[in-house]
């Protein structure tokens, strides 16, 4: 399937945002993801499946001074 990740286009086998996050090596603990326009909580990750055509947003929140 294709889907849409911060802009990009990514050919992917079907899988739960959970899967992707943790395929890409990320770590959850700041990492916030909108599908389809949708803010996701972290703890409905592993239910949420992606789909042919979706479009996801990941963004990582670095604190700073």
């Amino acid at each position: 399937m294709e889907i849409r990740i911060n802009g990009r286009e990514e050919r992917r086998k079907a899988c739960s945002i959970a899967e992707l996050v943790a395929g890409r090596g990320l770590t959850a603990g700041s990492l916030i993801v909108e599908h389809n326009g949708r803010i996701i909580k972290q703890d409905d990750w592993g239910e949420v499946m992606l789909g042919q055509g979706d479009v996801l947003e990941m963004l990582n929140f670095v604190g700073g001074g």
